[in-house]
């Protein structure tokens, strides 16, 4: 049984409810509509503060429903901003903050620290989803697929030419990853069967059988030249805000395709808008964007630009198992135990 959040007061009573059922629950608030087995699994388990209609809340509205519902636990999701004051405002009775995602630069970490409140994410279960659609932005880009899509549905394909679309074969050509991770080898995995040469650098090196023959770069700097397609694994920090800028993508090769499914913080939108109307990237395949969903309005207007709306983890499989790790900390915590995926 679970309460359902009605705008930013009105939700079922614990009055309301059946004392057997209820009483001993502790209360979770899901910030956002999660799937539906997150969801019933969450019901049966917690007094759960549901959002059907999935309106986003700013980090104070978050803190003053989670007040008003008496929550102990709040599973949040990577759009809510919950900086240093919706954290303050959080009441004390919360004794977890859940995110449902793996990058956890959407709350303060510190402030969190300092209220004495555990802040878990959801690694190791949306490496092959986000792998998969590196993959598909890196064929998309490279082949110009989304250009070809436009011409079919706006009725202007006027059929088959000998020089229509022609785009880039992958095969043979260099993938540089930064950021050699989970996904950045699941990345290299993939791109491996398609007959590209791995390079790429990271904070240490693999060991061999994680390497696999990839050329390894300890400065990421030097690799830019030997990338024929960049592809980006890192997280978003005050250190790696716009990394990709104007001087880095003068060091790849002319012509170079860059693939994001970080997050869109860790690229210069200007930058790479620049580059991409100049012809010094030949593409862009782009799931992720800073400030979104409000992306560089440069972007819509590029045919070179192949966008995704922040699809990486975007499986039934992969979101249902992001939301039972989620519950699985919230468990951990509320039963005194060490929650597995503790990141603060």
């Amino acid at each position: 049984m679970s309460y359902q959040w009605k705008g930013t007061a009105g939700m079922t009573s614990p009055a309301e409810m059946p004392l057997d059922t209820v009483a001993a629950r502790p209360v979770l608030l899901l910030t956002r509509r999660l799937p539906d087995a997150v969801e019933a699994r969450a019901s049966r388990d917690y007094r759960a503060v549901l959002n059907p209609d999935d309106r986003a809340f700013s980090g104070t509205e978050i803190a003053a429903r989670a007040a008003e519902a008496g929550a102990e636990a709040v599973l949040c999701c990577a759009g809510d901003r919950l900086d240093d004051a919706a954290i303050a405002a959080l009441p004390d009775r919360v004794r977890v903050l859940a995110t449902f995602s793996v990058g956890t630069d959407h709350i303060d970490l510190e402030a969190a620290r300092a209220r004495g409140l555990t802040v878990t994410n959801t690694p190791d279960v949306l490496t092959d989803a986000t792998a998969d659609i590196a993959l598909l932005l890196l064929l998309g880009a490279a082949r110009r697929a989304s250009e070809g899509e436009r011409l079919i549905r706006a009725g202007a394909w006027t059929g088959w030419t000998p020089t229509q679309l022609m785009g880039t074969h992958v095969g043979g050509k260099r993938l540089g990853i930064v950021g050699m991770g989970r996904i950045g080898q699941a990345v290299a995995a993939r791109a491996r069967a398609f007959g590209m040469a791995i390079h790429y650098s990271n904070r240490r090196r693999l060991a061999p059988d994680l390497e696999l023959g990839a050329t390894y770069h300890a400065d990421p700097e030097a690799m830019l030249p030997v990338c024929d397609v960049l592809s980006l694994h890192f997280p978003a920090t005050a250190e790696t805000r716009h990394w990709l800028n104007a001087e880095r993508i003068g060091r790849l090769p002319p012509g170079a395709i860059l693939i994001n499914t970080a997050r869109g913080s860790v690229v210069d939108d200007a930058a790479v808008i620049d580059a991409l109307k100049a012809g010094r990237l030949a593409a862009a395949g782009l799931d992720v964007f800073e400030n979104e969903p409000n992306l560089h309005p440069g972007y819509r207007d590029l045919p070179n630009a192949f966008l995704l709306p922040h699809l990486g983890s975007a499986t039934v499989e992969t979101r249902n198992a992001m939301g039972f790790k989620a519950l699985d900390n919230i468990d951990a915590v509320m039963a005194g135990r060490p929650a597995p995926d503790r990141v603060g």
